[in-house]
């Protein structure tokens, strides 16, 4: 297995199944090798040096993807646009488009930075826009593979069905890197879900269809 790692909070629990799920020593190496941010993760699996990753929702669509994914129902907390003029976060390819969607003017900040600039109240959050346009989650990410479907579609499946505890260790190594308190991060959590249902490809098609209709896909 060779999976692209995006070491952003909101895939803690996912990043804890994997180090039990991946017995093969390689397959953690290379997870642990191939990481980045979410638009490094997109082009790492464009060019098809990893396998599986959970990448941008906007380019999912072309290929193989599974029903495991990043998705916020009302809140996301970690998706901002912030006051200012409009300066698109590099990090990001689908938050970048959403905000365009959404006629969010001002600077994109996304992930562990986002939610510090929150704090300070002036910013909206993209998935809270788009809920109280459009009554839907959004689904910022996909779990997609390029080959070995079967191999990748039970390690969703099974991901789907596991309870993963966060150890307090655990919090505490991303409370040093993040400068986030342990119930920061908790309730940050809660509101990410990973399970993509009928609500939410509805949700992510009718998001796919507008970025195409505004040619904001590219």
């Amino acid at each position: 297995m060779i999976i692209g790692k995006i070491a952003y909070i909101n895939l803690l629990p996912f990043h804890l199944f994997l180090k039990r799920y991946l017995r093969n020593s390689s397959d953690r190496s290379a997870w642990q090798y191939h990481k980045g941010v979410p638009s490094d993760i997109n082009r790492k699996f464009q060019t098809g040096r990893v396998e599986a990753a959970v990448i941008s929702s906007i380019f999912s669509s072309k290929y193989r993807c599974s029903d495991f994914g990043i998705v916020a129902d009302k809140k996301v907390l970690s998706v901002l646009s912030c006051p200012g003029e409009y300066r698109a976060d590099k990090a990001s390819n689908t938050s970048n488009i959403l905000a365009k969607i959404l006629d969010a003017e001002g600077e994109i900040v996304i992930g562990d930075r986002a939610l510090h600039r929150r704090k300070n109240g002036a910013c909206k959050d993209l998935a809270e826009l788009w809920y109280k346009k459009y009554r839907l989650p959004f689904v910022f990410a996909r779990f997609c593979y390029r080959k070995n479907a079967k191999q990748y579609e039970k390690l969703a499946k099974n991901f789907l069905a596991s309870h993963i505890k966060i150890p307090t260790y655990i919090l505490k190594r991303y409370v040093k890197q993040s400068g986030l308190s342990q119930k920061e991060i908790k309730n940050y959590l809660t509101y990410i879900r990973y399970n993509i249902g009928i609500k939410e490809q509805y949700s992510l098609h009718k998001f796919l269809r507008l970025a195409k209709r505004k040619k904001y896909s590219r």
